[in-house]
């Protein structure tokens, strides 16, 4: 947590006042029962309505300027707090938007998830009760020990060696749920985890009928949940009657003790209610100490968890190649490349496409073609070798240069909250009108869209849940080609695409810009057959290289995706 710190920099006003008013609502608080003990000592006893009047009087601006700042240290902790999540989210944020594609692949969308909300929020609301409560209790304990000497030394002892005991059974009651709070939270985040992914995968789940097992492993988690919450209940039941058992005999040995005393004259009956006041705000101030600690544990999980990615170490760039000489557009010198904790994806790629060239790379599933894909447009950087665009390897590209030269259309097309018009010029915001129409046009999209209710400026729903797969791609193509980029990469883009607008997009594409090299990544001999070469993975390699026709006569592997894909006709046509 004193990681964190640094993000209350700009509340430290907030931090150091806040419990200042806090102090002087608990010295009014202490106040008040030796005021009403003087009341009754005084005034009712002696039948004194004046008396009796205007130390209530008292009493009530006392208590009227106890709540005052009672508020004054409230606002404080609320806009401490408030000020400290949001700091706290944005550098999270913004690191998290720093991180390497490896390092997202590692923590997982999910996890971040629920660093950036829970677990930050877990930290406001600790850090205004540490401004409120920290103060608070243990002056209010200190407090009304101080004042029951004050008004009774018999008395007050009997108070203070009951304070002890009661602190015992609170330590231990809270010892004994700390681990289970702590429990509870990782098996609570285990059941979200379980619950997002049985909705994500809710067609999946239906489409192979495994509902009973869903439910299954979700009651599982769900009942284990309910046993740790159903002890940490049972603990909480007993804080009531233990800190109760303490309080009630605590309460009849300063009455039996003060009884006598009132019987010889030498104690007076106010002061009697005084101390069962004072045992009454130790007994609430213990409470809501054993109730820090627990947010103290649960917050310090949370901080930890924040931590790591606030704290996260920054992948070190390697160190790009020297320049090429006389080089295409595009170009792969022996590269290799292995995910983190996964096999070789890609061994000794070398490869190019010059510039106006359309280059069809095809090959089975989990081959290497859209590693490939993903090395160009810089999202991972090779283990040797290099990547070259334009002769200057991407990793000495400025990111921003590199992200305008080169756009990325993958599979899974990605929208986002807004008009049709908003996430076609996601990339270009102050793209004009015409402009946008054009991309669309291009990418096929504009008939579906002017269908739509409101045709550019129909709003998208959150991930495009209201377009089918096929609107949705062509949307992500129409937003690439807006970027008019030196390198458009169609990571198999067109897959929920039909044969015939398939076609329609590329020559669009290819007529679009005939300076534009175009990287096709399918699996379909269709999309790549017509492109101006074709290179063949298998297993991380480039086995064949070359037009159709060639590849038909001269790579094994080519040959036979396309007999599975096409008739003999078809194939040699």
């Amino acid at each position: 947590m004193k990681r964190l710190a640094v993000y209350l920099k700009d509340y430290k006003k907030e931090c150091l006042l806040g419990p200042v008013f806090k102090f002087i609502e608990v010295i009014f608080e202490l106040l008040l029962p030796t005021v009403l003990t003087v009341m009754i000592n005084r005034g009712v006893a002696a039948h004194d309505r004046a008396f009796v009047l205007k130390t209530g009087l008292l009493m009530a601006g006392m208590a009227a300027l106890g709540y005052g700042s009672a508020l004054i240290c409230q606002k404080f902790a609320a806009r401490a707090s408030q000020g400290f999540g949001t700091a706290l989210r944005g550098a999270v944020f913004e690191k998290v938007m720093g991180f390497s594609c490896r390092q997202l692949d590692g923590f997982g969308a999910s996890t971040l998830t629920t660093r950036l909300t829970n677990d930050v929020s877990q930290l406001q609301v600790l850090v205004a009760m540490m401004i409120r409560l920290f103060v608070r209790a243990p002056f209010i304990c200190i407090g009304a020990i101080a004042m029951s000497f004050f008004l009774d030394t018999r008395l007050a002892l009997l108070l203070l060696a009951a304070t002890p005991v009661l602190a015992l059974v609170i330590w231990l009651l809270t010892k004994s749920a700390a681990p289970l709070y702590a429990r509870y939270q990782r098996l609570l985040d285990r059941l979200t985890g379980t619950l997002r992914e049985s909705l994500s995968g809710v067609r999946v789940v239906r489409a192979f009928g495994k509902e009973a097992d869903e439910r299954a492993r979700f009651g599982g988690a769900n009942d284990e949940l309910t046993a740790v919450g159903r002890r940490i209940g049972d603990l909480s039941a007993l804080f009531n009657p233990l800190t109760s058992l303490v309080i009630n005999l605590t309460v009849a040995a300063i009455l039996w003790v003060g009884g006598g005393q009132i019987n010889a004259g030498r104690l007076e009956q106010g002061t009697i209610i005084a101390f069962v006041n004072y045992v009454t705000q130790i007994l609430y101030a213990l409470a809501v100490i054993s109730n820090l600690i627990i947010l103290v544990t649960k917050s310090g999980a949370a901080a930890e968890r924040v931590c790591q990615v606030l704290y996260a170490p920054d992948e070190a760039p390697s160190a790009p190649l020297p320049p090429l000489a006389d080089a295409p557009r595009i170009a792969f010198r022996d590269v290799t490349f292995s995910y983190p904790g996964g096999g070789r994806a890609l061994d000794g790629v070398t490869l190019d496409a010059g510039r106006g060239e359309t280059l069809g790379i095809i090959g089975v599933t989990g081959c290497g073609k859209s590693t490939l894909a993903a090395l160009l447009a810089g999202f991972y950087a090779p283990d040797s070798g290099g990547v070259f665009l334009d002769g200057t390897d991407v990793r000495a590209v400025p990111e921003a240069e590199l992200r305008r030269r080169v756009a990325v259309v993958q599979q899974k097309a990605v929208l986002f909250s807004g008009t049709a018009a908003e996430n076609i010029a996601f990339g270009r915001p102050d793209a004009a009108m015409e402009e946008i129409r054009s991309a669309a046009r291009a990418a096929q999209a504009e008939e579906f869209i002017e269908a739509l209710p409101k045709g550019y400026e129909t709003r998208i729903e959150r991930g495009g849940a209201n377009l089918s797969g096929g609107q949705k791609q062509r949307l992500a193509i129409a937003r690439a080609l807006l970027m008019r980029p030196d390198v458009l990469v169609l990571d198999d883009a067109s897959s929920a695409l039909d044969y015939l607008t398939e076609s329609k997009l590329r020559a669009a594409v290819r007529a679009r810009s005939s300076d534009m090299t175009v990287l096709v990544v399918s699996q379909r001999v269709g999309v790549i057959r017509g492109a101006d070469r074709i290179a063949v993975m298998d297993g991380g390699r480039i086995v064949g290289a070359g037009t159709h026709r060639a590849l038909m006569d001269s790579c094994p592997e080519y040959r036979e995706l396309c007999l599975s894909q096409l008739t003999g006709e078809e194939a040699a046509s």
